[in-house]
């Protein structure tokens, strides 16, 4: 069942359509594009992610009694316009990248056509999803990336706002992280979900040996143990005591994570716990993770660098309205120029399937050999083109990104600044 979503949006997307109804512009046929200038300084890629959430919002966006009484009681009292919105159903198309696809400066990666009074209404609830989740996938790729195969475990809820943790663990899990520590991910898109004890848990207890007794007594011997409340090797030697050399893993939560990783697998192989895993948190980010893989480590838990700006900036993606009544229309603004006219846009590979280019064009492009389209359908007349629950959306956007991903030429994988690994060219 959709909610209602028709009050995330910004208040001047209605003072617009109050100002077009009243001189008669509102239906005019009208494309608007949603894309990125830039990406973050130093990105080389960006991976898009919130298109799936779009969709499932995009049916609540409805203006009922409690949200037109809201607006009156904000000072939108135009008569026109409530009445209008009383009756808003978006009954326009749109086309995009699919989720999971990867997408550089100026990739037309949404296109809304409608008249002006349905499209400008979309704008915010667009940017918003678009921009927080593609922020976050592109983060946790990189990430994976730097993990080489190691599970990642999304643990970012107690960081962020209780609805952007669950946008972020389904974004995180899109590009391959296994699984995440919040609930309502895993009930609302399938994901699954992991988590043991706190040190709090452990603090509860006269000792350690009592917390690891309980929760080994609860959870099973193939629980993982927080080894590092007090004394690490102690902690270590009173977990494979309680639970034996079945224990299924450790987590190192602070110190000098190398350092005691690789000073745990010792000690863990000499207790004869040797399939015992050594998990890791505190504050990883792409850099930390690359920085241990040279230490004995078996997955990751990563929280704040994952949900918090600093770690995922936004590539600021834009809204912008490129084509009316069949004319291209184009901002020209220093430093915020915009292309006119509705895009189409491939991407380019060589005969081994490196991908080499991004071609955008406002005319159809001529087809090469190995050019993939990218712009597929995703709603027309209203209606979505493929009615699926949001549990398939995200497998199936994890699917494509996981294909995609393998046609980057290799510098992509590099964590240093760089340029955007594909050439954006406008036919």
């Amino acid at each position: 069942m959709s909610t209602a979503t028709a009050l995330l949006t910004d208040r001047y997307e209605l003072t617009m359509l109050a100002a077009a109804l009243a001189d008669g512009t509102a239906d005019r046929e009208c494309v608007f594009e949603v894309f990125a200038r830039r990406l973050p300084h130093g990105r080389r890629y960006g991976v898009l992610a919130g298109t799936g959430r779009l969709l499932e919002a995009l049916p609540g966006f409805r203006f009922g009694d409690d949200e037109l009484a809201a607006l009156r009681a904000q000072g939108l009292a135009d008569e026109r316009l409530l009445d209008r919105l009383a009756d808003f159903r978006f009954s326009g198309d749109i086309d995009g990248y699919a989720e999971g696809e990867l997408f550089f400066p100026g990739s037309p990666v949404l296109t809304v056509r409608a008249t002006f009074a349905e499209g400008v209404l979309l704008e915010t609830l667009a940017l918003s999803i678009l921009n927080h989740d593609s922020a976050i996938a592109s983060a946790a790729a990189r990430m994976v990336a730097a993990a080489c195969e190691r599970p990642c475990i999304e643990m970012g809820s107690r960081r962020t706002h209780e609805e952007a943790a669950v946008a972020a663990a389904r974004a995180a899990h899109l590009v391959g992280f296994g699984a995440s520590s919040n609930l309502e991910a895993g009930r609302r898109y399938g994901l699954p979900t992991t988590g043991t004890s706190a040190h709090a848990f452990t603090l509860l207890h006269d000792d350690e040996r009592s917390a690891f007794r309980a929760q080994v007594d609860a959870l099973g011997v193939g629980t993982t143990l927080l080894v590092d409340t007090y004394d690490v090797e102690q902690g270590i030697r009173t977990a494979v005591e309680v639970a034996g050399p079945e224990l299924g893993g450790i987590r190192l939560d602070s110190g000098d994570l190398p350092t005691l990783a690789a000073r745990a697998r010792q000690l863990l192989d000499e207790l004869g716990a040797t399939s015992t895993r050594v998990i890791v948190t505190s504050d990883l980010d792409e850099y930390a993770i690359a920085g241990l893989m040279a230490a004995p480590v078996d997955g990751y838990g990563v929280g704040t660098s994952l949900v918090t700006g600093s770690g995922a900036p936004t590539a600021g993606m834009v809204y912008k309205l490129v084509e009316r009544d069949g004319v291209p229309v184009a901002k020209r603004s220093e430093g915020k120029n915009s292309v006119g006219g509705r895009k189409h846009a491939v991407r380019r590979h060589r005969a081994d399937g490196t991908a080499t280019a991004e071609v955008v064009s406002s005319e159809p492009v001529s087809p090469r050999d190995r050019d993939r389209d990218l712009v597929v359908p995703l709603v027309r007349d209203g209606a979505l083109c493929e009615d699926v629950s949001p549990h398939e959306a995200l497998r199936r956007a994890r699917e494509h990104y996981a294909r995609v991903r393998e046609a980057l030429p290799p510098e992509a994988w590099a964590l240093s600044r760089g340029e955007p690994v594909l050439e954006t060219v406008t036919a």
